[in-house]
């Protein structure tokens, strides 16, 4: 009888911790992590984050690797990488899933000292191939300009744009693409000189890691 009592009484207990929400639903609490991711994010009508938001997520990230690649700085830059994934390196804005590099973040560790040749992809306008080393390629098609510098820096926006397609918002999911823009150096070329780099990031365990370095500039 004692024990039908207390069995009773917890019974009790329980439907009133429910009533005040002190036992979760399980579908219930998914539904609200999703709500709340929505409310969280907000997309434009193609899918992607808003641009004064991916700033407010992205921009300190984004300062601290543009800074680590203008000094070189690979143990820094190999930290910004996704683990599993790696960066894809893009030498002409469109991006190529099976031709374009990708680098482990223990490869770019090492990236200076690694004196192999690789092929990068093909030069646009002669379609000769693109063979030069890590440290030849930073300098032609990441760091090619002092971008820390750069004239506009974008969030999810197209700053520039050459002959090349653009599909970085198609290759890679739920992204935050942060482009640094130079509008031109030499007057006479009436801003075709224009040179941008755009460092691509995915959510991975609540952090954004770098999945994509995308060079750009006038093309033929």
């Amino acid at each position: 009888m004692k024990s039908k009592v207390i069995i009773f009484g917890i019974t009790i207990l329980l439907l009133l911790f429910a009533t005040m929400g002190c036992v979760t639903d399980p579908a219930k609490e998914k539904i609200d992590n999703e709500n709340n991711k929505l409310q969280k994010y907000e997309y434009t009508e193609q899918g992607i984050l808003k641009p004064e938001l991916a700033q407010d997520i992205i921009a300190l990230t984004a300062e601290e690797l543009i800074l680590a690649l203008s000094h070189k700085d690979t143990e820094k830059i190999a930290g910004f990488v996704h683990p599993f994934k790696g960066v894809r390196f893009t030498p002409y804005t469109y991006v190529s899933v099976e031709q374009d590099l990708v680098c482990t973040p223990e490869e770019m560790k090492n990236f200076f000292q690694d004196r192999k040749d690789y092929l990068w992809g093909f030069y646009d306008g002669t379609g000769d191939e693109i063979r030069l080393t890590p440290s030849a390629y930073y300098e032609k098609f990441i760091y090619s300009q002092d971008f820390i510098n750069a004239h506009a820096i974008g969030y999810n926006e197209v700053l520039s744009s050459g002959n090349m397609p653009e599909n970085q918002f198609e290759v890679y999911e739920q992204l935050i693409v942060v482009e640094y823009y130079f509008s031109g150096f030499n007057p006479e070329y009436a801003g075709l000189d224009w040179q941008s780099l755009r460092l691509v990031f995915e959510e991975y365990n609540k952090e954004w890691k770098l999945v994509g370095i995308i060079h750009n500039q006038w093309t033929i």
